[in-house]
C-alpha cells in the first residue's frame, strides 16, 4: 500500500476529505520522527506496536564486488515490534 492509497483509505474510513487525511498523516509521521530523535526515542501505540531507537555498533563488512573488507559506521535505527492485535490480526 502507498501513502496515497492509505490517505484515500483513511479519508473514507473517518468520512473526511482526503486533504485532512493526509494532513493528518504527515503529523503523524513528523510527531513520530521527532519523537525518535530524542535520546531515549520510543512510541507506543497499544494494541498496534511500538516503534523504538537502538545503536547498531561499528562493524566490519565485505564489499560484493571485490571482496575487500570495509569498515560500516555505528548508526541509529528505528525498529518496530508488532503489537498483540497486529500479530493476532496478520
Amino acid at each position: 500500500m502507498t501513502k496515497a492509497e492509505l490517505v484515500e483509505k483513511m479519508a473514507a474510513d473517518a468520512g473526511i476529505s482526503k486533504a485532512a487525511a493526509g494532513t493528518a498523516l504527515s503529523s503523524f509521521m513528523t510527531n513520530v520522527t521527532k519523537a525518535l530523535k530524542k535520546k531515549d526515542g520510543k512510541v507506543t501505540l497499544v494494541g498496534f506496536g511500538t516503534f523504538s531507537k537502538t545503536r547498531r555498533k561499528a562493524r566490519k563488512g565485505r564489499n560484493p564486488q571485490t571482496g575487500e573488507t570495509i569498515k560500516i559506521k555505528a548508526t541509529n535505527v528505528v525498529k518496530f515490534k508488532a503489537g498483540k492485535k497486529l500479530k493476532d490480526a496478520v
